[in-house]
């Protein structure tokens, strides 16, 4: 149902108006709540209530985050991260997306096909990881394929229950003009998808960080995975930690740029 405005306020301008004041507020809550962990962090390291070497200490993370940064390894990890994790979500999504949509047009085919979907998607995708070194070999492939296992599965299922909460009245409407089921597909299903297909971005992006990220513990030379699972060998929290909130920064980016992509597709 559409909003109404109230007759005594300008629902745009009122919302132009206080829009940039709230944001800021937040913004400003926000930086708050990670400076108060932070400090109390760095407190309870320098009063001796928690061992550093379990821990680790903000200001020992700043340090090597600088440090790193200047070397550049840093940026050359997420770099590597970046492009697997986008690569298999741009795939994975895509594959997933499309194949969701097209078992709409055949109830025999979906109906043979959902016991195999819903096994494939009960195995932890882990578990197919040496598999997927095997056949891709350890370079940049097999991090792209993991990914893109991952996002597969819940782009085909998450699309696909989509097409099945389309308004029927629209499609029984269609048939009764005597639409084909092709172009039913095609008016109907397609344009109802797209707010599932929008979920489906903002589920995958985190399924895709983990396919790369996973890829990289098992074997690799590069990345944010491997530098985090060498640090932790060498025990250098700091270093681990680093590569943390860089995954956190990385997986802020993405989702911003598929809030901005989703924006675009709203009516």
């Amino acid at each position: 149902m559409a909003h109404t405005p109230s007759s005594t306020a300008p629902a745009g301008r009122t919302g132009a108006a206080t829009a940039p004041s709230s944001r800021y507020t937040i913004l400003g809550y926000q930086f708050a709540c990670v400076a108060g962990l932070f400090a109390l962090w760095e407190l309870a390291i320098r009063s001796g209530f928690a061992p550093v070497y379990l821990y680790g200490q903000p200001s020992g993370v700043f340090t090597k985050a600088v440090q790193l940064l200047t070397e550049g390894d840093l940026l050359t990890h997420l770099g590597i991260t970046a492009f697997e994790a986008l690569t298999g979500f741009v795939l994975g999504t895509t594959l997933g997306s499309l194949v969701g949509l097209s078992l709409w047009l055949s109830d025999t085919v979906a109906k043979t096909l959902r016991p195999i979907i819903v096994a494939i998607n009960g195995v932890p995708k882990i578990a197919l990881a040496p598999l997927i070194i095997v056949w891709f070999g350890v370079g940049l492939g097999a991090k792209v394929a993991i990914a893109t296992s991952l996002t597969f599965i819940v782009a085909l299922i998450t699309v696909y229950q989509g097409t099945q909460e389309i308004d029927f009245d629209l499609v029984r409407m269609m048939r009764s003009l005597g639409a084909k089921r092709s172009m039913i597909w095609r008016k109907v299903i397609v344009p109802g998808s797209v707010p599932w297909i929008m979920s489906t971005l903002r589920l995958n992006i985190g399924f895709a960080m983990i396919g790369a990220v996973v890829g990289e513990y098992i074997s690799a030379k590069q990345g944010i995975g491997f530098f985090i699972y060498n640090a932790g060998a060498l025990y250098d929290l700091n270093a681990v930690y680093v590569g943390i909130f860089g995954l956190m920064a990385l997986a802020l980016v993405l989702d911003y740029i598929v809030v901005k992509i989703e924006a675009k597709f709203k009516w």
